[in-house]
């Protein structure tokens, strides 16, 4: 059986990548399980991107990575810069990382300006949160990824499973025979 890969974001499995450097992992025993098989591969798109650690928090300014990817907005530091290419440059190698791995399916952390899979900060800095994506979600996801926050980890082993019994699938198919 193939062994399947895991894009996951690198915060939810305990490294210290989020951008006020504090480790802040996820509890899930599905995640620690797929952790322990070696299909977990993580990556925090931000640090891959260039940004480092502790670094000024970012949100998307008036609209989401959708936007972000196609040119018509920006990411935003809470200091006014504009860090855009770093976000765009991590999605770019969350892409890539995927590509070269076969991977299909990727948890990313919620609420995140790059991993956000159904909500994002509003641009304002004030903590409101708003429905959109982050720009390697979007990224991900216009390229056959299945995206999943890790509030749908229940969901996203579902999805894998389909994965699996279909690569079983098509691997009996391909047997000559006798």
């Amino acid at each position: 059986m193939k062994m399947e890969k895991i894009l996951v974001s690198a915060c939810l499995v305990g490294k210290r990548v989020r951008y006020n450097g504090i480790v802040k992992s996820f509890e899930s025993h599905v995640l620690k399980a797929w952790n322990r098989r070696g299909w977990v591969v993580a990556i925090c798109p931000e640090v891959a991107g260039g940004l480092p650690v502790p670094r000024s928090r970012s949100e998307i300014s008036g609209g989401d990575g959708i936007q972000v990817l196609n040119g018509h907005k920006k990411v935003i530091n809470i200091n006014g810069q504009d860090v855009t290419k770093y976000f765009l440059e991590g999605a770019q190698k969350a892409l890539e990382l995927t590509s070269s791995l076969g991977i299909r399916l990727a948890i990313l952390k919620e609420r995140s300006p790059s991993c956000g899979t159904g909500y994002i900060y509003d641009g304002s800095f004030s903590g409101i949160k708003k429905p959109g994506k982050g720009v390697a979600a979007a990224l991900l996801e216009e390229n056959g990824i299945r995206v999943f926050s890790e509030r749908k980890i229940p969901e996203a082993e579902k999805y894998l499973k389909t994965l699996i019994t279909q690569v079983s699938h098509s691997n009996i198919a391909k047997k000559p025979l006798k």
